[in-house]
């Protein structure tokens, strides 16, 4: 199965690090390193699936795909 792609990016504004999930809306996690903001990501994003199926609503299946992935493939 496909996964969902995560974003790790560095914030000035927050000096630290963010890691967002882009095809669930509103998840994401800060970290004081990459890897703490992976794994704080990944339990946002368990956290996240498990509330949407516990509520019914509708989960989107993985389509995110940097630009960079999409033009390495033609």
């Amino acid at each position: 199965m496909k996964d969902y792609h995560i974003n790790i990016f560095y914030s000035e504004e927050d000096e630290g690090y963010i890691a967002d999930v882009p095809d669930l809306k509103h998840c994401s996690a800060f970290g004081t390193t990459p890897e703490e903001a992976l794994q704080e990501v990944i339990i946002a994003k368990e956290a996240w699936l498990k509330a949407a199926r516990k509520n019914r609503k509708p989960i989107p299946p993985p389509q995110y795909r940097p630009v960079i992935y999409q033009v390495a493939q033609r």
